[in-house]
């Protein structure tokens, strides 16, 4: 089974650092830190993934603070606003550029562009590729990012700012833009899924005497005579389409570790206007750090992870370990606790407003002794406080009873969680009831005051379903936050019609609407909770992270990366994994490693 968790204490005793980082940015047609963990207790792996960096203040002192002030001298020219965007083919990230140019007013750099006009002005850039082009070759990188970087250079980029569209496309590529100091304040990713990119390719026509794209089922012709005319593009088959989102799967992967601090993934299957009005905000909020980060001569303040450095493979301790003797000791409870916090924090900066935390080690498994949901507690209680320091009105929520009559109840390890956080400890320093409030789930518990909200575990039960009063205080709290903590959703039996008010296809959609922003399980053998062969990790933004356990000198153990998954792996994925397999190979795991399979559903 697998179980992930954060870490994070309370507020008087833990401030998390956020750190912060500084971006900057041939004749052609264009000229003119964590706390002090004892290395005993946790792995570094050679190889570890990007991480925040966690501090401390001595050896038993864990702060989390999203107030972390990092100050710097700014310049007296304004630098100006630079932006990149990917997606996969007919992920709308045309139709988004244009938008963003028209609002922003930023520079719209397309590599394709680029490339036609050098070589239709036949310059010294423009006759390099048109060689390779003729030749059916690819273009060079050094061709390619040398007519990037002039672009970029040209008065216009300099002035206005630009959108960088669809560029770098490999590691290599990446690279040569860091090297040139050619840096984006932030890397939008629109994510869609590949059937209906699929979709929206293969129904797509083109218009060979306007050069109009249109669609078939989405965004037909306006008459006959254009319907007649209409053509399909080559490149627009099923089977060429499934090779090229393969492709730029792969680019993604290559790119990604290079910009993971400033990548924000935004949701593109919706319409054009809500997926718009998502990137704007965050448009807008990068925009303003940025100025408020450049007043003359002052020293600023950042609040924002999007202005922390780079993340490097040493500022991360690595997984604990030992993590089967329970119960754990506050050490690693306050280490996972502040790692929830950390992508917790990232995602509410990022504008996301339906997350969910799905940690669940033995210490935080309250199905195994139900003592345990204090250990829960205390994680919901750092997520409110560091929240409350930030000057938020938390409303933490836990499901009260559900059902009538005889159906009346509540799951069993939610039993007195309510009265269990009205008696904790809270701090001296009057959170409770001026910025935290403790509620129940509904839409009638969303108050005008509050700023966000945090629901303890919650969860169906026979013949009773919690989704219709999580639906109505997710639609009461419009905008505002909402994060799951360890919610257990999944469709169970009804009974006489309860949980028949909406249909099951529905109440699953509803559910899988929430983004997990933390995630982490350990991996044992089927039916077992012994040995612990491995874990899997995700922190947003971040990939997911597979590691293996391994054994070293008697009593000590370590946790070695074995792949990074820019979405959460299926069972198969994890098995080819361990067995060290090609990820790409189509067939189902079976044999020794076929325990992992049903880990993941």
């Amino acid at each position: 089974m697998l179980n992930c968790s954060p870490s994070l204490i309370h507020r008087h005793n833990n401030v998390a650092s956020i750190p912060t980082p500084l971006s900057t940015s041939s004749s052609s047609l264009y000229s003119s830190s964590s706390p002090s963990l004892s290395s005993s207790c946790f792995s570094v792996p050679s190889s570890a993934p990007q991480n925040p960096n966690l501090s401390s203040n001595g050896p038993n002192s864990f702060k989390i603070n999203p107030k972390y002030k990092a100050l710097k001298i700014s310049g007296s020219k304004a630098e100006p606003f630079k932006v990149m965007i990917s997606g996969a083919p007919a992920s709308g990230k045309g139709t988004q550029c244009e938008m963003i140019v028209q609002k922003f007013g930023l520079v719209h750099v397309s590599t394709g562009d680029l490339l036609r006009a050098e070589v239709s002005a036949a310059t010294e850039i423009g006759n390099r590729a048109k060689e390779y082009m003729n030749s059916g070759r690819l273009v060079p990188d050094d061709i390619v990012t040398a007519m990037v970087k002039t672009r970029l250079s040209v008065k216009d980029a300099k002035e206005k700012g630009w959108l960088l569209d669809g560029y770098p496309r490999s590691s290599a590529q990446a690279k040569s833009l860091e090297e040139l100091k050619i840096r984006p304040d932030v890397c939008i990713i629109l994510e869609v899924p590949d059937e209906v990119l699929i979709d929206r390719c293969v129904g797509r026509r083109l218009d060979p005497v306007t050069g109009r794209i249109y669609h078939i089922t989405h965004f037909p012709p306006e008459n006959e005579e254009i319907k007649a005319r209409l053509v399909i593009r080559p490149d627009d088959t099923e089977e060429k389409v499934k090779s090229r989102l393969q492709i730029y799967k792969q680019n993604m992967e290559a790119t990604s570790s290079t910009y993971a601090d400033i990548l924000r993934k935004i949701d593109g299957n919706r319409p054009k206007e809500v997926v718009f009005k998502e990137i704007e905000a965050l448009l807008l909020r990068v925009k303003k750090e940025k100025e408020e980060n450049e007043s003359s001569g002052k020293l600023t303040r950042s609040d924002s992870h999007l202005n922390k450095p780079k993340p490097s493979k040493d500022n991360w301790r690595g997984i604990p370990t030992r993590l089967n003797n329970i119960p754990h000791s506050r050490e690693i409870r306050n280490y996972f606790y502040n790692d929830v916090l950390q992508a917790a924090t990232r995602a509410i900066n990022d504008g996301k407003t339906r997350v969910k935390v799905e940690i669940n080690i033995p210490e935080l498994n309250p199905e195994m002794d139900v003592y345990r949901i204090g250990t829960l507690m205390e994680l919901v209680r750092t997520l409110a406080l560091s929240f409350a320091d930030d000057g938020k009105r938390v409303k933490v929520c836990v499901q009260g009873s559900m059902g009538e009559g005889a159906l009346a109840g509540m799951p069993l390890q939610l039993a007195g969680t309510r009265k269990i956080l009205e008696f904790m400890d809270w701090g001296d320093h009057g959170a409770m009831d001026n910025f935290i409030k403790i509620g129940s789930i509904g839409g009638k518990e969303v108050e005008e005051q509050d700023d966000m909200f945090i629901l303890v575990a919650p969860q169906n039960a026979v013949g009773n379903c919690i989704i219709d009063n999580l639906k109505a205080m997710t639609d009461a709290a419009g905008d505002r936050p909402v994060i799951l903590v360890n919610p257990r959703l999944k469709d169970l039996p009804s009974s006489s019609g309860i949980m028949q008010t909406i249909g099951r296809e529905r109440r699953m959609e509803y559910a899988a609407s929430f983004e997990i922003c933390y995630f982490f399980r350990l991996l044992y053998y089927a039916g077992t909770q012994y040995p612990i062969m491995g874990a899997l990790r995700m922190s947003y933004p971040y990939n997911y992270d597979l590691y293996k356990r391994v054994d070293e000198a008697p009593g000590k153990e370590s946790y070695v990366i074995l792949a990074s998954f820019p979405k959460r792996p299926t069972g198969e994925e994890i098995n080819d994994a361990f067995e060290g397999k090609d990820r790409n190979r189509n067939k189902r795991a079976s044999g020794f490693w076929g325990l992992f399979s049903s880990l993941l559903s």
